[in-house]
Protein backbone atom coordinates (compact mmCIF):
# COMPACT_ATOMS: atom_id res chain seq x y z
CA UNK A 1 0.00 0.00 0.00
CA UNK A 2 1.31 3.68 -0.80
CA UNK A 3 1.32 5.83 2.03
CA UNK A 4 0.06 9.45 2.17
CA UNK A 5 3.48 10.52 2.01
CA UNK A 6 4.26 9.12 -1.08
CA UNK A 7 1.30 9.44 -3.01
CA UNK A 8 2.04 13.59 -2.31
CA UNK A 9 4.83 13.38 -4.86
CA UNK A 10 2.61 12.34 -7.59
CA UNK A 11 -0.27 14.29 -6.63
CA UNK A 12 2.27 17.27 -6.47
CA UNK A 13 3.55 17.37 -10.25
CA UNK A 14 2.96 20.25 -12.29
CA UNK A 15 2.98 20.98 -15.64
CA UNK A 16 3.61 24.68 -16.54
CA UNK A 17 1.38 26.69 -18.53
CA UNK A 18 3.37 27.35 -21.74
CA UNK A 19 4.32 23.97 -22.22
CA UNK A 20 0.85 23.07 -21.94
CA UNK A 21 -0.23 25.41 -24.91
CA UNK A 22 2.93 24.35 -26.70
CA UNK A 23 1.77 20.92 -26.85
CA UNK A 24 -1.78 21.52 -27.77
CA UNK A 25 -0.68 23.61 -30.48
CA UNK A 26 2.02 21.14 -32.02
CA UNK A 27 -0.47 18.38 -31.81
CA UNK A 28 -3.03 20.62 -33.16
CA UNK A 29 -0.31 21.47 -36.32
CA UNK A 30 1.20 17.75 -36.37
CA UNK A 31 -2.60 16.17 -36.48
CA UNK A 32 -3.93 19.27 -39.24
CA UNK A 33 -1.13 17.63 -41.55
CA UNK A 34 -1.61 14.57 -41.01
CA UNK A 35 -5.19 14.14 -40.88
CA UNK A 36 -5.63 16.13 -43.97
CA UNK A 37 -2.01 14.40 -46.09
CA UNK A 38 -2.68 11.03 -44.75
CA UNK A 39 -6.70 10.92 -44.64
CA UNK A 40 -9.69 11.14 -46.08
CA UNK A 41 -8.90 14.22 -48.07
CA UNK A 42 -5.96 12.30 -49.92
CA UNK A 43 -8.48 9.22 -50.62
CA UNK A 44 -10.90 11.91 -52.13
CA UNK A 45 -8.63 13.49 -54.09
CA UNK A 46 -7.13 11.17 -55.62
CA UNK A 47 -10.32 8.57 -56.42
CA UNK A 48 -12.74 10.91 -56.80
CA UNK A 49 -11.47 14.24 -58.36
CA UNK A 50 -8.13 12.71 -60.20
CA UNK A 51 -9.79 9.64 -60.88
CA UNK A 52 -7.26 7.19 -59.78
CA UNK A 53 -9.30 4.02 -59.39
CA UNK A 54 -9.95 1.84 -56.02
CA UNK A 55 -7.36 -0.91 -57.55
CA UNK A 56 -4.20 1.61 -57.73
CA UNK A 57 -5.26 2.95 -54.40
CA UNK A 58 -5.47 0.04 -52.81
CA UNK A 59 -2.13 -1.04 -54.21
CA UNK A 60 -0.44 1.96 -52.62
CA UNK A 61 -2.15 1.67 -49.11
CA UNK A 62 -0.81 -2.03 -49.41
CA UNK A 63 2.82 -1.47 -50.01
CA UNK A 64 2.84 1.31 -47.48
CA UNK A 65 2.15 -1.03 -44.49
CA UNK A 66 5.43 -2.62 -45.79
CA UNK A 67 7.36 1.34 -45.96
CA UNK A 68 5.71 2.18 -42.11
CA UNK A 69 7.13 -1.42 -40.72
CA UNK A 70 10.61 0.02 -42.01
CA UNK A 71 10.96 3.61 -41.34
CA UNK A 72 8.89 4.51 -37.62
CA UNK A 73 11.00 2.01 -35.23
CA UNK A 74 14.03 3.17 -36.77
CA UNK A 75 12.73 7.03 -36.58
CA UNK A 76 12.13 6.08 -33.05
CA UNK A 77 15.16 4.06 -31.72
CA UNK A 78 17.25 6.89 -33.31
CA UNK A 79 15.36 9.70 -31.37
CA UNK A 80 15.98 8.03 -27.92
CA UNK A 81 19.55 8.33 -28.79
CA UNK A 82 19.80 12.00 -29.92
CA UNK A 83 22.19 13.62 -28.04
CA UNK A 84 22.29 17.49 -28.69
CA UNK A 85 21.95 21.05 -26.26
CA UNK A 86 18.49 21.61 -27.62
CA UNK A 87 17.88 17.64 -25.67
CA UNK A 88 16.77 14.64 -27.72
CA UNK A 89 12.72 15.88 -28.87
CA UNK A 90 13.17 19.71 -29.69
CA UNK A 91 15.98 19.25 -32.91
CA UNK A 92 13.09 17.68 -35.01
CA UNK A 93 10.01 19.35 -34.18
CA UNK A 94 12.05 22.75 -35.17
CA UNK A 95 14.21 21.35 -38.14
CA UNK A 96 11.80 19.28 -39.16
CA UNK A 97 9.21 21.40 -39.92
CA UNK A 98 9.96 23.41 -42.46
CA UNK A 99 10.12 19.70 -44.41
CA UNK A 100 6.77 18.98 -43.02
CA UNK A 101 5.37 21.62 -45.16
CA UNK A 102 7.16 21.12 -48.01
CA UNK A 103 5.88 18.02 -48.50
CA UNK A 104 2.30 18.49 -47.81
CA UNK A 105 1.85 21.41 -50.06
CA UNK A 106 3.78 18.96 -52.70
CA UNK A 107 0.78 16.03 -52.20
CA UNK A 108 -1.91 18.65 -54.06
CA UNK A 109 -0.08 19.14 -56.98
CA UNK A 110 0.06 15.82 -58.86
CA UNK A 111 2.45 15.70 -61.98
CA UNK A 112 0.28 13.06 -63.33
CA UNK A 113 -3.52 14.40 -65.78
CA UNK A 114 -6.28 12.82 -64.18
CA UNK A 115 -7.10 9.23 -64.97
CA UNK A 116 -3.70 8.74 -65.91
CA UNK A 117 -3.83 5.55 -63.94
CA UNK A 118 -0.09 4.40 -63.73
CA UNK A 119 1.57 8.24 -63.43
CA UNK A 120 -1.04 8.99 -60.69
CA UNK A 121 -0.19 5.76 -58.57
CA UNK A 122 3.25 6.19 -58.85
CA UNK A 123 2.49 9.95 -58.24
CA UNK A 124 0.54 8.98 -54.79
CA UNK A 125 2.83 6.19 -53.93
CA UNK A 126 6.06 8.18 -53.75
CA UNK A 127 4.62 11.03 -51.95
CA UNK A 128 3.01 9.06 -49.56
CA UNK A 129 6.21 7.59 -48.73
CA UNK A 130 7.91 10.83 -48.52
CA UNK A 131 5.42 12.73 -46.28
CA UNK A 132 4.65 10.18 -43.90
CA UNK A 133 8.40 9.87 -43.00
CA UNK A 134 8.57 13.54 -41.88
CA UNK A 135 5.47 13.17 -40.14
CA UNK A 136 6.70 9.93 -38.46
CA UNK A 137 9.77 11.50 -37.22
CA UNK A 138 7.62 14.32 -35.57
CA UNK A 139 4.65 12.29 -34.90
CA UNK A 140 6.70 9.68 -32.89
CA UNK A 141 7.44 12.97 -30.77
CA UNK A 142 4.09 14.60 -30.23
CA UNK A 143 2.64 11.17 -29.76
CA UNK A 144 4.93 10.35 -26.43
CA UNK A 145 5.22 13.53 -25.25
CA UNK A 146 3.32 12.90 -22.08
CA UNK A 147 4.74 10.52 -21.13
CA UNK A 148 8.25 12.88 -21.12
CA UNK A 149 6.66 15.78 -20.02
CA UNK A 150 4.81 13.74 -16.69
CA UNK A 151 4.91 10.96 -15.05
CA UNK A 152 1.41 10.91 -12.44
CA UNK A 153 -2.09 10.15 -14.30
CA UNK A 154 -3.16 13.64 -12.71
CA UNK A 155 -0.40 15.80 -14.09
CA UNK A 156 -0.83 13.76 -17.68
CA UNK A 157 -4.55 13.93 -18.38
CA UNK A 158 -3.93 17.59 -17.19
CA UNK A 159 -1.69 17.86 -19.79
CA UNK A 160 -4.33 15.96 -22.20
CA UNK A 161 -6.94 17.96 -21.97
CA UNK A 162 -4.93 20.71 -24.04
CA UNK A 163 -3.89 17.93 -26.46
CA UNK A 164 -7.35 16.55 -26.71
CA UNK A 165 -8.57 19.68 -27.50
CA UNK A 166 -5.93 20.37 -29.94
CA UNK A 167 -6.10 17.33 -31.50
CA UNK A 168 -10.13 17.23 -31.85
CA UNK A 169 -9.83 20.86 -33.55
CA UNK A 170 -7.33 19.51 -35.92
CA UNK A 171 -9.48 16.64 -36.75
CA UNK A 172 -11.85 18.57 -36.68
CA UNK A 173 -10.34 21.11 -39.49
CA UNK A 174 -9.08 17.96 -41.70
CA UNK A 175 -13.32 17.20 -41.93
CA UNK A 176 -14.46 20.46 -42.86
CA UNK A 177 -12.30 22.06 -45.15
CA UNK A 178 -12.15 19.11 -47.52
CA UNK A 179 -16.32 18.97 -47.25
CA UNK A 180 -16.66 22.63 -47.65
CA UNK A 181 -13.50 22.71 -50.59
CA UNK A 182 -13.35 19.26 -51.89
CA UNK A 183 -17.05 17.62 -52.06
CA UNK A 184 -20.73 17.59 -53.18
CA UNK A 185 -21.67 19.30 -56.22
CA UNK A 186 -21.76 22.83 -54.69
CA UNK A 187 -17.97 22.30 -54.27
CA UNK A 188 -15.65 25.19 -55.24
CA UNK A 189 -13.17 25.58 -58.36
CA UNK A 190 -10.63 23.10 -57.07
CA UNK A 191 -7.81 26.19 -57.44
CA UNK A 192 -9.32 27.13 -53.92
CA UNK A 193 -8.98 23.66 -51.89
CA UNK A 194 -5.52 23.95 -53.37
CA UNK A 195 -4.62 27.75 -52.58
CA UNK A 196 -6.24 26.64 -48.96
CA UNK A 197 -3.85 23.55 -48.42
CA UNK A 198 -0.58 25.44 -49.09
CA UNK A 199 -1.70 28.39 -46.82
CA UNK A 200 -2.38 25.52 -44.12
CA UNK A 201 0.66 24.08 -44.60
CA UNK A 202 3.01 27.06 -43.90
CA UNK A 203 0.81 28.02 -40.84
CA UNK A 204 1.17 24.40 -39.20
CA UNK A 205 5.03 24.70 -39.91
CA UNK A 206 5.28 28.04 -38.25
CA UNK A 207 3.16 26.45 -35.22
CA UNK A 208 5.50 23.51 -34.61
CA UNK A 209 8.86 25.37 -35.23
CA UNK A 210 7.32 28.34 -32.80
CA UNK A 211 6.25 25.31 -30.26
CA UNK A 212 9.15 23.67 -29.77
CA UNK A 213 10.74 26.66 -28.20
CA UNK A 214 8.69 25.93 -24.63
CA UNK A 215 8.21 22.43 -25.30
CA UNK A 216 9.83 20.70 -21.94
CA UNK A 217 11.37 17.68 -21.49
CA UNK A 218 13.78 15.27 -18.89
CA UNK A 219 17.42 16.49 -20.36
CA UNK A 220 18.80 14.30 -17.49
CA UNK A 221 17.77 11.30 -19.95
CA UNK A 222 20.68 11.98 -22.20
CA UNK A 223 22.98 10.87 -19.69
CA UNK A 224 21.69 6.86 -19.56
CA UNK A 225 23.74 4.58 -22.01
CA UNK A 226 21.04 3.81 -24.41
CA UNK A 227 20.37 0.24 -25.03
CA UNK A 228 21.37 -1.43 -28.35
CA UNK A 229 18.93 -1.46 -31.47
CA UNK A 230 18.36 -5.12 -31.05
CA UNK A 231 18.01 -5.05 -27.54
CA UNK A 232 15.27 -2.27 -27.79
CA UNK A 233 13.57 -4.39 -29.69
CA UNK A 234 13.60 -7.15 -27.46
CA UNK A 235 12.84 -5.15 -24.31
CA UNK A 236 9.90 -3.59 -25.72
CA UNK A 237 8.30 -6.70 -27.43
CA UNK A 238 8.52 -8.14 -24.03
CA UNK A 239 6.59 -5.98 -22.14
CA UNK A 240 2.85 -7.33 -22.26
CA UNK A 241 0.60 -4.80 -20.70
CA UNK A 242 2.15 -2.56 -24.22
CA UNK A 243 1.37 -5.61 -26.33
CA UNK A 244 -1.98 -5.60 -24.63
CA UNK A 245 -2.69 -1.95 -25.61
CA UNK A 246 -1.47 -2.32 -29.10
CA UNK A 247 -3.97 -5.36 -30.42
CA UNK A 248 -6.54 -2.89 -28.67
CA UNK A 249 -5.07 0.34 -30.49
CA UNK A 250 -4.74 -1.96 -33.79
CA UNK A 251 -8.56 -2.58 -34.02
CA UNK A 252 -9.35 0.88 -32.89
CA UNK A 253 -6.86 2.48 -34.88
CA UNK A 254 -8.95 0.24 -38.01
CA UNK A 255 -11.82 2.12 -37.01
CA UNK A 256 -11.35 5.27 -36.45
CA UNK A 257 -9.46 5.71 -40.55
CA UNK A 258 -12.77 3.86 -41.71
CA UNK A 259 -14.38 6.92 -39.88
CA UNK A 260 -12.02 9.19 -41.27
CA UNK A 261 -11.89 8.00 -44.82
CA UNK A 262 -15.78 6.95 -44.64
CA UNK A 263 -17.25 10.28 -43.46
CA UNK A 264 -17.29 12.46 -46.50
CA UNK A 265 -18.91 9.30 -48.50
CA UNK A 266 -21.50 9.18 -45.69
CA UNK A 267 -22.28 12.90 -46.20
CA UNK A 268 -22.17 13.08 -49.94
CA UNK A 269 -23.49 9.51 -50.85
CA UNK A 270 -26.00 8.16 -48.23
CA UNK A 271 -27.43 11.69 -46.16
CA UNK A 272 -26.67 13.49 -49.67
CA UNK A 273 -26.09 16.86 -48.15
CA UNK A 274 -24.77 20.13 -49.27
CA UNK A 275 -23.10 23.25 -48.29
CA UNK A 276 -23.79 24.19 -44.71
CA UNK A 277 -26.05 21.02 -44.03
CA UNK A 278 -23.43 18.60 -44.74
CA UNK A 279 -21.10 20.60 -42.23
CA UNK A 280 -23.45 19.85 -39.29
CA UNK A 281 -23.25 16.88 -38.25
CA UNK A 282 -19.16 17.07 -38.35
CA UNK A 283 -20.09 20.11 -36.10
CA UNK A 284 -21.78 18.08 -33.53
CA UNK A 285 -19.69 15.22 -33.69
CA UNK A 286 -16.77 17.66 -32.74
CA UNK A 287 -18.43 19.75 -30.63
CA UNK A 288 -19.14 16.79 -28.00
CA UNK A 289 -15.99 16.41 -28.16
CA UNK A 290 -14.89 19.70 -26.76
CA UNK A 291 -17.63 19.87 -24.19
CA UNK A 292 -16.79 16.21 -22.79
CA UNK A 293 -12.84 16.53 -22.81
CA UNK A 294 -12.81 18.38 -19.64
CA UNK A 295 -15.23 15.64 -18.44
CA UNK A 296 -13.34 12.50 -19.39
CA UNK A 297 -10.26 14.55 -17.72
CA UNK A 298 -12.07 14.63 -14.24
CA UNK A 299 -12.90 11.21 -14.44
CA UNK A 300 -9.73 10.30 -14.83
CA UNK A 301 -8.83 11.84 -11.39
CA UNK A 302 -11.66 10.04 -9.66
CA UNK A 303 -11.52 6.30 -11.03
CA UNK A 304 -8.68 3.91 -12.60
CA UNK A 305 -7.37 4.97 -15.70
CA UNK A 306 -8.96 1.35 -17.05
CA UNK A 307 -12.05 1.77 -16.18
CA UNK A 308 -12.18 4.51 -18.00
CA UNK A 309 -10.57 3.89 -21.41
CA UNK A 310 -13.10 0.75 -21.12
CA UNK A 311 -16.00 2.19 -20.50
CA UNK A 312 -15.21 4.24 -23.47
CA UNK A 313 -14.61 1.25 -25.95
CA UNK A 314 -17.65 -0.10 -25.24
CA UNK A 315 -19.93 3.16 -25.37
CA UNK A 316 -18.35 3.81 -29.13
CA UNK A 317 -19.11 0.62 -30.30
CA UNK A 318 -22.19 0.14 -29.33
CA UNK A 319 -22.94 3.58 -30.41
CA UNK A 320 -21.53 2.60 -33.90
CA UNK A 321 -23.94 -0.15 -34.17
CA UNK A 322 -26.80 2.10 -33.03
CA UNK A 323 -25.75 4.67 -36.03
CA UNK A 324 -26.44 1.40 -38.49
CA UNK A 325 -30.15 2.05 -38.10
CA UNK A 326 -30.32 5.38 -37.43
CA UNK A 327 -27.95 7.20 -39.36
CA UNK A 328 -30.09 6.95 -43.01
CA UNK A 329 -31.97 10.12 -42.46
CA UNK A 330 -30.33 13.69 -41.02
CA UNK A 331 -32.78 13.80 -38.36
CA UNK A 332 -31.92 10.46 -36.77
CA UNK A 333 -28.31 11.10 -38.41
CA UNK A 334 -27.42 13.58 -35.89
CA UNK A 335 -28.29 11.74 -32.59
CA UNK A 336 -25.81 9.03 -33.46
CA UNK A 337 -22.95 11.43 -34.33
CA UNK A 338 -23.35 13.48 -30.99
CA UNK A 339 -23.23 10.03 -29.24
CA UNK A 340 -19.81 9.10 -31.43
CA UNK A 341 -18.16 12.43 -30.29
CA UNK A 342 -19.15 11.30 -26.58
CA UNK A 343 -17.10 8.56 -27.32
CA UNK A 344 -13.88 9.65 -29.23
CA UNK A 345 -13.79 12.61 -26.90
CA UNK A 346 -12.75 10.13 -24.32
CA UNK A 347 -10.34 8.13 -26.70
CA UNK A 348 -8.75 11.54 -27.32
CA UNK A 349 -7.87 12.01 -23.39
CA UNK A 350 -6.88 8.58 -22.65
CA UNK A 351 -5.31 6.90 -25.28
CA UNK A 352 -1.72 8.14 -25.02
CA UNK A 353 -2.17 8.17 -21.18
CA UNK A 354 -2.72 4.24 -21.43
CA UNK A 355 0.82 4.29 -24.00
CA UNK A 356 2.44 6.22 -20.93
CA UNK A 357 1.59 3.44 -18.45
CA UNK A 358 3.32 0.66 -20.60
CA UNK A 359 6.64 3.29 -21.03
CA UNK A 360 6.18 3.36 -17.21
CA UNK A 361 6.34 0.06 -16.74
CA UNK A 362 9.36 -0.55 -19.10
CA UNK A 363 11.66 1.66 -17.00
CA UNK A 364 10.71 -0.16 -13.73
CA UNK A 365 11.78 -3.19 -15.82
CA UNK A 366 15.02 -1.75 -17.61
CA UNK A 367 15.61 1.53 -16.33
CA UNK A 368 16.00 3.42 -18.87
CA UNK A 369 13.20 6.00 -20.62
CA UNK A 370 12.28 5.33 -24.31
CA UNK A 371 8.94 7.14 -25.10
CA UNK A 372 10.16 7.24 -28.68
CA UNK A 373 11.17 3.66 -29.07
CA UNK A 374 7.73 2.76 -27.75
CA UNK A 375 6.12 4.79 -30.43
CA UNK A 376 8.13 3.66 -33.21
CA UNK A 377 7.20 0.02 -32.19
CA UNK A 378 3.36 1.60 -31.64
CA UNK A 379 3.50 2.68 -35.37
CA UNK A 380 5.12 -0.56 -36.46
CA UNK A 381 2.64 -2.32 -35.05
CA UNK A 382 -0.35 -0.12 -35.58
CA UNK A 383 0.34 1.87 -39.11
CA UNK A 384 -0.96 -0.84 -41.15
CA UNK A 385 -4.65 -0.19 -39.41
CA UNK A 386 -3.84 3.92 -41.07
CA UNK A 387 -3.48 1.15 -44.40
CA UNK A 388 -6.60 -1.63 -43.36
CA UNK A 389 -9.55 0.90 -42.57
CA UNK A 390 -9.51 2.83 -45.90
CA UNK A 391 -8.52 -0.60 -47.94
CA UNK A 392 -11.09 -2.29 -46.25
CA UNK A 393 -14.09 0.30 -46.62
CA UNK A 394 -13.11 1.15 -50.18
CA UNK A 395 -13.41 -2.81 -50.91
CA UNK A 396 -16.50 -2.85 -48.97
CA UNK A 397 -18.15 0.09 -51.14
CA UNK A 398 -16.80 -0.93 -54.47
CA UNK A 399 -18.10 -5.04 -53.81
CA UNK A 400 -21.79 -2.97 -53.27
CA UNK A 401 -21.91 -1.09 -56.76
CA UNK A 402 -20.05 2.52 -55.52
CA UNK A 403 -18.96 4.70 -58.75
CA UNK A 404 -16.33 7.21 -58.78
CA UNK A 405 -18.15 8.53 -62.22
CA UNK A 406 -21.59 9.46 -60.74
CA UNK A 407 -19.81 11.59 -58.51
CA UNK A 408 -17.32 12.90 -60.61
CA UNK A 409 -20.59 13.57 -62.90
CA UNK A 410 -22.52 15.11 -60.07
CA UNK A 411 -19.26 17.42 -59.55
CA UNK A 412 -19.06 18.22 -62.99
CA UNK A 413 -22.63 19.27 -63.62
CA UNK A 414 -21.71 21.67 -61.08
CA UNK A 415 -18.79 23.44 -62.33
CA UNK A 416 -21.01 24.20 -65.45
CA UNK A 417 -23.96 25.58 -63.97
CA UNK A 418 -26.07 23.06 -65.52
CA UNK A 419 -26.85 21.52 -61.88
CA UNK A 420 -28.20 17.73 -61.80
CA UNK A 421 -27.43 15.22 -59.08
CA UNK A 422 -27.37 11.79 -59.29
CA UNK A 423 -28.02 9.24 -56.66
CA UNK A 424 -25.30 6.39 -56.25
CA UNK A 425 -27.54 2.84 -56.04
CA UNK A 426 -29.30 1.43 -52.92
CA UNK A 427 -26.97 -1.14 -53.13
CA UNK A 428 -24.02 1.28 -52.78
CA UNK A 429 -25.61 3.21 -49.89
CA UNK A 430 -26.16 0.16 -48.16
CA UNK A 431 -22.55 -0.58 -48.58
CA UNK A 432 -21.48 2.52 -47.53
CA UNK A 433 -23.01 2.43 -44.26
CA UNK A 434 -22.06 -1.32 -43.47
CA UNK A 435 -18.43 -0.07 -44.66
CA UNK A 436 -19.09 2.98 -41.86
CA UNK A 437 -20.60 1.72 -39.14
CA UNK A 438 -20.82 -2.03 -38.58
CA UNK A 439 -17.36 -2.55 -39.79
CA UNK A 440 -16.06 0.12 -36.90
CA UNK A 441 -18.42 -1.45 -34.18
CA UNK A 442 -16.93 -4.78 -34.51
CA UNK A 443 -13.08 -3.20 -34.31
CA UNK A 444 -13.73 -1.39 -30.95
CA UNK A 445 -15.58 -4.06 -29.67
CA UNK A 446 -12.50 -6.37 -29.89
CA UNK A 447 -10.56 -3.48 -28.72
CA UNK A 448 -12.42 -3.37 -25.31
CA UNK A 449 -12.07 -6.97 -25.34
CA UNK A 450 -8.43 -6.99 -25.40
CA UNK A 451 -8.33 -3.96 -22.83
CA UNK A 452 -9.98 -5.75 -20.51
CA UNK A 453 -6.69 -7.67 -19.84
CA UNK A 454 -4.92 -4.75 -19.22
CA UNK A 455 -3.01 -4.88 -15.73
CA UNK A 456 -1.04 -1.93 -15.22
CA UNK A 457 -3.96 -0.66 -12.00
CA UNK A 458 -4.58 -0.67 -8.97
CA UNK A 459 -2.47 0.04 -5.45
CA UNK A 460 0.96 -2.21 -5.96
CA UNK A 461 1.15 -0.15 -9.42
CA UNK A 462 0.53 3.41 -7.99
CA UNK A 463 3.42 2.64 -5.55
CA UNK A 464 5.42 1.84 -8.32
CA UNK A 465 4.78 5.06 -10.21
CA UNK A 466 5.66 6.60 -6.74
CA UNK A 467 9.33 5.53 -6.84
CA UNK A 468 9.80 5.58 -10.29
CA UNK A 469 9.29 9.53 -9.77
CA UNK A 470 11.66 9.41 -6.78
CA UNK A 471 14.04 8.38 -9.25
CA UNK A 472 13.80 10.60 -11.69
CA UNK A 473 14.47 13.26 -9.34
CA UNK A 474 17.55 11.92 -8.28
CA UNK A 475 18.63 11.92 -11.85
CA UNK A 476 17.90 15.17 -12.06
CA UNK A 477 19.91 16.16 -9.61
CA UNK A 478 23.30 14.19 -10.56
CA UNK A 479 22.18 15.78 -14.19
CA UNK A 480 22.07 19.26 -12.55
CA UNK A 481 25.93 18.04 -10.52
CA UNK A 482 27.20 16.96 -14.03
CA UNK A 483 26.67 20.07 -15.51
CA UNK A 484 27.97 22.52 -13.10
CA UNK A 485 31.31 20.30 -12.79
CA UNK A 486 31.25 20.63 -17.13
CA UNK A 487 30.95 24.71 -16.14
CA UNK A 488 27.36 24.23 -18.15
CA UNK A 489 24.83 25.41 -15.73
Amino acid sequence: MSSDADTSILEKETIPTSAKIAFGASSLASMLLSGIGLGGALTYFYNIIYLLDEYWLNLGFTLFIVWNAVNDPILGFLEDRTKTRWGRRIPYLRFGAPIYTLLFCLIWFPFAAPGSQLSLFLNFLIILYAFDTVYSMIGLITYSLPAEMAISSRARSNLMVYGAIASAMGTLLTFLIPDLLLTGADAPPLELFVIVMVILGIVSGVILFVSSYFIREKKYTQMEEPLTYKESLVETFKNKPFLIFEGSNFSWLIAQYILINGVFYYLDFVLELQGFMSLLPLIIFFLMIFITTPIYSKLIDRYPLKKVFLFILIFTGITFLVHFFIGWVFSSAVIGMFMLGIGFGGYFVTNQLIVAETIDFDEVRTGKRRETSYSGVNALITKPAVSLGPVLFLWIINEFGFSNDIANLNRTFNQTLDFIYISQSASAQLGIMIAFTIIPAIFILIAALLIAFFPLTGEEWIQQKVELEKTHKQKEVEYLKKLEEEGKL
